[in-house]
This record gives structure tokens, sequence and C-alpha cells, in this order.
């Protein structure tokens, strides 16, 4: 069993039993932000972190995948079964896709060693209920299974008769903050990720025609080579960026979100690091409630390339730049950093946070803190 060592099992054992993919799907870029929540629970909770070891390129792991798409049998992709002596108050995982529930299932009885169980499934659209029915039998061994996708809630506690809860993404708000010490921003326009070809094509034509510096994906791929290096460089480029293109998840990829509209990481990343946020405000009422204060996003429809004018009229107004980019980081310090969503889980099963979680909360706010001061005086001294 690979597991660490949280700095609380000095004084008492561990009440979390979290397993993570790292070992298993480690690479994927879309699951660092699963292994950074994973870490900050480390860092606020008595926690114990069991990360299997297997090549997701194995063959047993490729065939039982593929398999149990087709067929109602559930078999052990090759890993080992958890065996501990130890009693849990809570087991916690964050699955990247349902087929991950593979490897849940394979490491044995749960309910034998941890009193409450929780899941949160990362991707999982409405369009996607029919293909991944066989693995509904494993998600009802959770009490509670967490989506980040509002609009599957109440579709699959339908299908499966358990309580299903949303659960937004969130952000190491400490980690992507500008504050205390606020970077120059050096990069005019950062876009990682999906995004739309006319604008696009627009900003590359900017970038040549003027001295934009416009940082964006060059090459394909969807590894990194180490998820927590690759997050503090994000979150170092994207505290230097002005402005930081977002979009809806799956935006361009009708086929498989149907007209599912979801909130994306994009826009907590971009918040939380200060940046003008400009693309498409989710048509999503999640959305309204998650970022409801003024021009937390710049709207631009998605494949606009009207997004030049809107840097021009923003370049014009510094006094509106920095008080969208101030109310930006803010909230996120106050709302949306991961501690807040551990919080949320643990309220959801019934149990009390630590004093981890309360001094983390404290430091977010003392921080936000800094953030309205120095506005303060930023506006006195203009």
């Amino acid at each position: 069993m690979t597991s660490q060592v949280s700095r609380f099992d000095q004084i008492t054992n561990p009440r979390v039993l979290i397993l993570s993919f790292r070992n298993i799907l480690g690479k994927d870029l879309f699951r660092c932000p699963h292994y950074e929540f994973e870490d900050i629970i480390h860092t606020i909770d008595f926690a114990e972190l069991f990360a299997p070891k297997l090549e997701s390129s194995n063959r047993r792991y490729r065939l039982v995948t593929e398999l149990s798409l087709h067929a109602p049998v559930i078999l052990n992709p090759g890993i080992t079964k958890l065996l501990s002596k130890r009693r849990y108050d809570i087991f916690f995982t964050i699955c990247g896709f349902p087929q991950d529930l593979l490897v849940v299932n394979a490491i044995g009885d749960l309910r034998g060693i941890c009193k409450t169980s929780v899941c949160l499934l990362d991707e999982f659209w409405l369009t996607q209920l029919a293909k991944y029915r066989h693995f509904f039998r494993i998600l009802t061994k959770f009490d509670v299974v967490m989506l980040y996708y509002s609009k599957t809630v109440k579709p699959l506690s339908e299908q499966i008769d358990s309580r299903c809860v949303f659960l937004p993404p969130g952000i190491d708000a400490i980690l992507f903050s500008p504050y205390p010490n606020p970077p120059e921003r050096v990069v005019d326009v950062y876009s990682i990720g999906r995004r739309s070809e006319v604008t696009h094509q627009r900003l590359l034509r900017m970038a040549q025609e003027s001295d934009l510096f416009y940082l964006h994906d060059s090459i394909g791929g969807h590894l990194a080579i180490n998820s927590k290096e690759h997050r503090a460089l994000f979150a170092s480029i994207a505290k230097r960026s002005r402005y930081f293109i977002v979009n809806p998840g799956k935006i361009d990829l009708p086929d498989v979100r149907g007209n599912q509209i979801e909130v994306s990481n994009r826009y907590f990343e971009g918040a939380a690091s200060g940046t003008i946020m400009i693309g498409e405000r989710p048509t999503n009422e999640v959305f309204e409630k998650l970022f409801d204060w003024p021009e937390a996003v710049i709207q631009l429809p998605y494949d606009s390339g009207r997004i030049d004018r809107i840097i021009k009229d923003l370049d014009g107004d510094p006094t509106r730049q920095d008080s969208i980019r101030r109310a930006n980081v803010i909230h996120i310090l106050k709302h949306h950093d991961w501690v807040y969503r551990w919080e949320k889980v643990l309220n959801a099963v019934g149990l009390e946070p630590m004093q981890g979680l309360l001094q983390r909360k404290e430091r977010l706010w003392k921080l936000a803190e800094v953030v309205s001061q120095d506005g303060q005086i930023s506006s006195v001294a203009g």
C-alpha cells in the first residue's frame, strides 16, 4: 500500500482514506486539479493517501476498460486489493470518468473499513448515461456521489437511486493568487486548452500587427511530466497574464455534451490568478451563483472575432481593469479554494472540520483582506 502520512498523524490516526489515481493515470492534464485537491485535503485533515501503481497502457487495464463499456460484468483491471487494519470515518476518491470506478471496485470492501464513502465524478455528460450504465451498481455503494456537472445530478440520482450532489470545481487559491506580491503582467493574452479557431486567428493577427504577447498552445498533448510542476508553472504564467480566454466545458464538442453547458476549471483558474477573463459566459444557473460579481467574465461569444475591440476598450480603462482583477481574486479566496469544497464534503457526511481546515480558511480571508486594502491604497494614490 502506497501512502503518504499527514503531519497530523503525529497526533492521531487518519480519519480520511483517499484513493488517488496519480500512479495510474497521473499524467493526464485534466487530472492535475484532482491531485491538487487531494494534496490540500492531506494538509488540512487527518488523511492517508492510497495510490496504487498500474500502467494505464497495461494490456489487461485497456482490455478490461473497453469490455466494461459493453458488458455488465465488472472485472479487475489489475489492481491489488486494499488491505488495512485501520478504520476510517470517510473514504474519498475523485474519478475523472465513470470507467475509473473499475479501480474503486477492485480494491475491495470499503464498507468494511470506512464508515462513510464519497465519490466525486468529474466528466459525466447526460449523453453518456446509457454508455456508462454498467457502472451504476458501483456508484450505489457510495453514501454520496458528487458531480462537477450540475445538469447530470438529478438524472443520475434517478438512475442509481442514491444521493447525488453538485460540487463545483475548485482551485488552490493561494498557489494561483498574485498576492501578496503581484508580479508584472507581461503576457497580454493567455489561452490554453480548447479554443475557438476564429478567436485564435484574430489574436494571431493582433500579435503580428502589434507588440501583443499572445501565449497559446502550439503543440498537441494531454500529458504532464509532473502534475505539481505543471500546476505551479500554469499558476505562475496566469498571474503574469492580463487577459485569459475561457469557455464552458467541451464547448467545441456538441456531439459529446449535447445541449449541456457546464462550468469548466478555466473560470476558477483565471479568476484566482487575477486575470481578466474573456469568453463565453455559461448559460447555466449555477454559474451565476458561483460567479455573482460584476464583470467576472467579459462576454465574448464562442467563435467570435471581436476580441480585438474588447481588449482595446479594456486597455483604455485601467481603473476598470484593476477593479475586475481585484474582485476576481477576492471572490476566489473567499469562496472557491479547495478548502470550501472539502468543507462541503464533510457536511454531506456529517463530519466536523479539523483545525487545519479552519486555519487555511483564516489564511485565505487574511489574504483577501490584503487584496482589498491594496485596492483602497491604489484608489487613494490614483
